[in-house]
């Protein structure tokens, strides 16, 4: 079988799908498995539109802590490794086409050609007039102050949790929740790119979470080949496994540690 290597630079487009473990290197915790709670809560339970009708306050709580989580976390060497890789390529094969997918919701990649499957935490909706818009506002608004150390339940009215500075409507974060749907627009960018992928490189998720599962299939049933890094081998369906944490495994196979010991940010 062609080695790793002979793949990569054999491929001119490749699609890096990135997932929680990416992002635990940096501190971020994944709610999945272990450590699956924030306070006594079951993380998941907390990312729906049900939760979040039922109780705005717990939910936002939930969230600013999250938000407040990511402020103070950097990316590290798994991240620097695939904006060093994109630039690389520009650099020295501009026809080739390199683009990351994420599922994570935090602001840590540095690529330029990147697609959020999940959302932005820091992006805020209107329930009333559906606006988007960024905000690192820390904290979020005055009332979610301090929040983020407690372990029980602010109950914060609702008049004083975020809201629209245009129609003064709720706000919710920008994130897609458990039951909602991914943004059709992201859906057929997806789809298009996985079947002209000739390389998928699966970094940081198990795949458990669809359409993630899927997309390996795709690529392999269009004739790319597949390569995953995680900490555990759980993607059957990879050519190449890389065991291990990603920023130690990323700098070296995609051969970019030179450019990230340079501090070449």
């Amino acid at each position: 079988s062609q080695s790793f290597k002979t793949v990569l630079s054999n491929s001119t487009k490749i699609i890096a799908l990135t997932g929680a473990g990416l992002s635990a290197e940096s501190g971020i915790p994944t709610f999945r498995g272990e450590g699956g709670y924030w306070r006594t809560f079951d993380a998941m339970s907390l990312a729906t539109p049900e939760a979040f009708n039922e109780n705005p306050s717990r939910v936002w709580e939930f969230y600013h802590y999250r938000r407040e989580r990511v402020l103070q976390c950097k990316p590290n060497s798994g991240h620097w490794a695939l904006h060093h890789f994109e630039k690389k390529l520009k650099r020295e094969h501009p026809d080739k086409k390199f683009t990351v997918i994420t599922q994570n919701i935090d602001n840590l990649s540095r690529n330029e050609n990147f697609i959020r499957m999940h959302g932005n935490l820091f992006e805020t909706r209107c329930l009333k007039c559906q606006k988007i818009e960024e905000n690192l506002q820390s904290p979020i608004c005055p009332a979610l102050r301090g929040t983020e150390s407690k372990d029980f339940d602010s109950n914060i009215p609702v008049e004083q949790l975020p809201h629209c500075g245009h129609c003064g409507g709720l706000l919710r974060p920008n994130v897609v929740w458990f039951g909602e749907c991914l943004d059709s627009d992201v859906v057929r960018k997806i789809d298009s790119l996985l079947k002209e992928c000739e390389l998928l490189l699966v970094i940081g998720t198990s795949g458990i979470v669809y359409p993630a599962a899927a997309y390996s299939k795709v690529v392999a049933r269009h004739g790319g080949k597949v390569a995953l890094f995680n900490i555990e081998a759980t993607d059957s369906n990879a050519d190449f496994t890389f065991i291990g944490p990603s920023g130690t495994t990323l700098p070296s196979v995609l051969e970019v540690e030179d450019l990230i010991q340079q501090g070449n940010h």
